[in-house]
């Protein structure tokens, strides 16, 4: 809670083992707020916070072991090199693993950039170096907030296949929030969506794409003669009126030919006609009320 304003509110999320989680939201709707809380960075006014099975408050330094996080952009002394970098900070953590560094600088992909200097490394150089800070502890629970954010196609494509390896080869479990949603829909195998701090829905990824209906879509002259001539000579119910003439038709799948006929008959121009599907997008606007997303 910030002043009178909740920023999160009676949110209940949960993330099975060895799973990759996707914590969704437009900017603003609760998410670095509510990876705050599950670092321990900041405190609920209420509630309880629960990983491991374990109560967080009571044995928040043994559970924070067994997690590795990236909030925001990761910071690095720029004129230090990669592995200078991680070595400072296993020593502050307190990892004496003799092999630790090369380790993780192999996971993520950075074991030849020996000499160049951190400051000198691209956005997603930087990024995956941050998850090699994250890893050097070996954590079961990865959270990342917003990992893909600035990155080229290049550089997300690299992110992507990386955290799908951490999670299926390492068998980590993965908390990542983001407002890309075509990240998202690669990588996770849950979904929760949260809007202005609730949690609206939290679902598997496989029945999100079940729900996700086809549909025949028709962009027409004149909608309202359309919806008459569907349901008088084809008993159409199921589907919605848009925007510029466009009517998406949930059912009849196939008859696309037979609609286009009857409209042309009589009198409505047909514009496009096209065979879709609601994407992730769709579903997450319609979720939320409408708006954008970002």
């Amino acid at each position: 809670m910030y002043g009178p304003q909740k920023s999160v509110d009676h949110l209940n999320i949960n993330v099975k083992q060895g799973d990759i989680y996707g914590f969704l939201g437009r900017n603003g709707a609760g998410k670095t707020t509510t990876i705050r809380m599950l670092l321990g960075l900041i405190k609920p006014t209420s509630g309880q916070i629960e990983i491991f099975g374990e109560n967080f408050f009571k044995n928040k330094k043994e559970i924070l072991r067994r997690i590795g996080s990236i909030v925001e952009v990761p910071g690095f002394y720029a004129n230090l090199t990669a592995r200078e970098n991680l070595l400072i900070n296993a020593k502050i953590i307190g990892i004496h693993k003799k092999n630790a560094i090369d380790e993780v600088l192999e996971i993520v992909g950075l074991q030849h950039e020996t000499k160049k200097l951190v400051g000198k490394f691209s956005l997603g150089m930087k990024q995956r170096l941050g998850i090699a800070r994250a890893l050097l502890h070996y954590p079961e629970l990865l959270i990342l907030d917003e990992p893909t954010n600035g990155l080229d196609p290049i550089g997300i494509k690299e992110m992507r296949r990386l955290i799908h390896s951490l999670a299926k080869e390492r068998n980590i479990t993965i908390f990542i929030s983001s407002h890309i949603l075509s990240e998202i829909e690669q990588l996770v195998d849950h979904v929760g969506i949260i809007h202005e701090g609730k949690l609206l829905e939290e679902i598997p990824f496989d029945h999100l794409k079940k729900r996700n209906r086809k549909y025949l879509e028709f962009q027409l002259s004149d909608q309202n003669k359309a919806v008459v001539l569907m349901e008088q000579h084809f008993d159409i119910h199921d589907y919605e009126v848009h925007q510029d003439g466009i009517i998406r038709v949930y059912s009849h799948l196939g008859q696309q030919g037979k609609l286009n006929k009857l409209f042309v008959e009589n009198g409505i121009d047909v514009l496009k006609i096209a065979m879709s599907e609601d994407s992730l997008e769709d579903y997450f606007v319609k979720l939320i009320g409408g708006g954008t997303i970002g």
